[in-house]
């Protein structure tokens, strides 16, 4: 692991190389509120690398072993972090790849800083707040201020039941590894209370209109946390982005799914690489994808 210091703020990374090659093309993965980077290492990592690309991980602002998060923290300050950890390992123009906050986070990068991207895939993400998605996110937020400290057994389930799919939930053996997981790997602190407060603003989506990166957009069927129909609304404001559903997929369907994500990304990836014109603005495909 590396640590890069990108505008005073020290972000650990790590940066892949398969086979100890140069010259693959590089692809950053950005992960959602309070996860660790090396969570793409299970699944995605090896798959990117396998195909030849040089894969970068990191923690962002607020997650350690980088640096922490302070109040006021803003999805323009995570894409700057972002934009800066590209620069600094000289990897732009880069793919990416998000997944919930980390879908946003390269949202706003693909306004700001266009010139470091080639092709996105956003996974779980969305461009507004409904109710029930602000409620939630006030809830927890409280819940942090207040400083109970909730069994681990229950937080493990309660993950569970909010990120995994009714197929993975009715399964026993797979449900006793997860709630496992959740033990061991809970996240706490400020740092994942500064994250949960940043939440899309208004008029999000009509600004997704100046998007000019190719796109791929992957909703989760069973994702109570962010629901298919608030992702597909991002595929349809970008223009020439393309809707994929993934079934049997709750928010944490990269891991869920993870071949049928893996194969999204490198079809997707693929199909840009050999893309001989831009992309025509059109209205984005929304076409279901049936997990194994």
């Amino acid at each position: 692991m590396g640590v890069a210091t990108v505008g005073g703020i020290q972000l650990h990374y790590d940066d892949h190389v398969p086979d100890g090659r140069t010259g693959g093309e590089p692809v950053v993965l950005v992960m959602g509120s309070g996860g660790r980077g090396r969570t793409w290492h299970l699944y995605q990592v090896p798959a990117l690398a396998a195909s030849g690309c040089r894969v970068i991980t990191y923690d962002s602002r607020g997650v350690p072993p980088s640096d922490p998060a302070e109040a006021g923290l803003t999805v323009g300050d995570l894409a700057a972090d972002l934009a800066g950890l590209i620069e600094h390992l000289q990897a732009g123009p880069c793919r990416l790849v998000g997944t919930s906050l980390g879908a946003h986070v390269v949202q706003e990068l693909l306004l700001t800083r266009s010139d470091l991207a080639t092709a996105a895939v956003l996974m779980a993400t969305r461009g507004r707040d409904d109710q029930l998605r602000a409620a939630a996110a006030r809830a927890e937020i409280e819940l942090l201020d207040s400083g109970i400290t909730l069994p681990r057994r229950y937080h493990a389930a309660r993950q569970a039941m909010l990120n995994l799919s009714p197929r993975t939930l009715n399964d026993d053996l797979a449900v006793s590894d997860w709630l496992s997981v959740f033990e061991q790997s809970r996240s706490t602190g400020p740092g994942l209370r500064h994250q949960l407060a940043i939440t899309p603003g208004p008029g999000r989506l009509a600004a997704y209109a100046a998007i000019t990166t190719p796109c791929l957009v992957l909703g989760f069927a069973d994702d109570l946390v962010t629901p298919p129909h608030l992702v597909a609304e991002v595929a349809d404001a970008i223009p020439g982005a393309a809707y994929r559903l993934i079934q049997h997929a709750g928010h944490y369907g990269y891991l869920e799914q993870p071949e049928e994500v893996n194969r999204q990304i490198l079809e997707f990836f693929d199909s840009v690489a050999h893309r001989p014109l831009p992309r025509a603005s059109s209205a984005a495909p929304h076409e279901p994808v049936t997990g194994p």
